[in-house]
């Protein structure tokens, strides 16, 4: 997640000579910390109790809803970031790297399916 935002990041700040920096930049800084902080926190959970997964993901989802509330209250009002680039990179990452989640947490589950150990269950 982190290796594709930050290419994507510069592959942005090279085609438009800079125009959107900082606000691309810090569009993707929060979606990508919550993902990554997420992720850990899902694969760890899932190591040790699966059963524990989704109150670890209802967990997340009620400190990402706080956290991107203020963070994004921040970036507009504390870094006074031009709100149209901001918003327009803090959702096209929210939404890519929430899909990347998807994609990794059923490749995880469907793993647990696969697994022998399931079968014997």
């Amino acid at each position: 997640m982190a290796g594709v935002s930050l290419m994507s990041w510069l592959l942005m700040r090279v085609t438009s000579d800079g125009s959107g920096d900082p606000e691309i930049l810090f569009g993707m800084a929060g979606p990508l910390t919550c993902a990554i902080g997420s992720w850990v926190a899902y694969e760890r959970a899932h190591r040790s109790a699966p059963g524990r997964l989704t109150n670890v993901m209802i967990a997340a989802l009620a400190v990402k809803m706080v956290f991107f509330g203020g963070y994004v209250v921040a970036m507009l009002r504390g870094l006074e970031l031009r709100p149209v680039p901001f918003v327009v990179s803090f959702a096209a990452y929210f939404i890519a790297l929430h899909a990347m989640e998807a994609f990794f947490l059923r490749r995880l589950l469907m793993n647990d399916l696969r697994s022998p150990s399931s079968e014997r269950a």
